[in-house]
């Protein structure tokens, strides 16, 4: 079985090297023929169509170029995860429709009108409505971003209208601020709509809990009601495999963001479980189903 592993050309950063690493190696102990390749080695041109190329059973994409996706799958390569699916977790305002759509608990959630680069945002009478249901503080998120950057708590509208004069055209969500859940929550890894991995994460210091940004982590058993929310959204996106962040609601598990390329390394310094050798494993079987 022959398969690419394709990453992003210009990324270039331990914490992702680390990641490819794990994933050819998982594959390698499957007797599974997996080479990586970039975004530049597959170029081609929209008539071209990857002729030049030899397609393999099946792609990794780790990279969130959705047009080279999409291409791709147009030419019959089966992708893990799906264009679709990483483009909807690519984009924060996508994630929340999609899982309200699918009765999927997530913070109270408004998205920004669509801003033109020449004006910007010119008044705030969207950010007054929000403010009446939200209240402060108020987390503000720009739609793309990772590793808890673009995350942002306004503390009173002043702070926001600053903030969102700050992101010109670029589109963002503001969100409620679960206050039960500061600085914590629960990474839980899925693997076809199965948990394989769950991490405790917590900052004292920052109402975000990621690792990057200066979090803490230890080995955590889900609950029940965690587990079957992460799986459910997942399916709600159409992943084969992700990371999941579930927030502490007063009422039970609210879902925070999902993530179609979740960075695994930290969890499985924490639990001892390596994600990539359950994403080849499954990979495996659905290429042979």
């Amino acid at each position: 079985m022959k398969g690419w592993l394709i990453v992003n050309s210009f990324v270039k950063w331990d914490k992702f090297s680390e990641i490819y690493e794990l994933l050819l190696n998982a594959a390698k102990k499957c007797s599974v023929l997996l080479e990586m390749k970039t975004s530049t080695d597959i170029f081609s041109s929209v008539c071209g169509g990857f002729e030049e190329y030899d397609l393999p059973d099946f792609a990794i994409f780790w990279d969130k170029d959705i047009l080279l996706a999409r291409r791709l799958e147009n030419k019959g390569l089966r992708l893990f995860n799906p264009s679709e699916s990483i483009e909807l977790c690519d984009d924060k305002g996508q994630t929340a429709i999609v899982l309200s759509e699918n009765g999927i608990r997530t913070p109270v959630t408004f998205l920004s009108p669509k801003a033109y680069p020449q004006f910007g945002c010119t008044d705030f009478a969207f950010l007054r409505k929000a403010e009446k249901s939200l209240g402060y503080p108020m987390v503000i998120k720009e739609n793309r971003g990772s590793f808890g950057k673009q995350v942002y708590l306004a503390a009173s509208p002043e702070e926001a209208e600053a903030l969102i004069s700050s992101f010109k055209e670029h589109p963002f969500i503001m969100q409620e601020y679960i206050k039960s859940s500061a600085g914590r929550d629960v990474r839980i890894n899925v693997v076809g709509d199965r948990v394989v991995a769950s991490m405790y994460r917590y900052n004292d210091n920052d109402f975000r809990s990621n690792i990057t940004n200066g979090g803490s982590m230890k080995k955590y058993e889900a609950t029940k009601e965690q587990e079957e929310i992460a799986v459910r959204a997942c399916r709600a996106l159409g992943l084969d495999f992700g990371g999941v962040d579930v927030l502490f609601g007063d009422d039970g598990p609210i879902i925070c963001e999902v993530n179609s390329n979740p960075h695994f390394k930290t969890t499985m310094e924490c639990t001892g479980v390596n994600m990539a050798e359950h994403i080849i494993g499954y990979i495996i079987d659905r290429c042979r189903s």
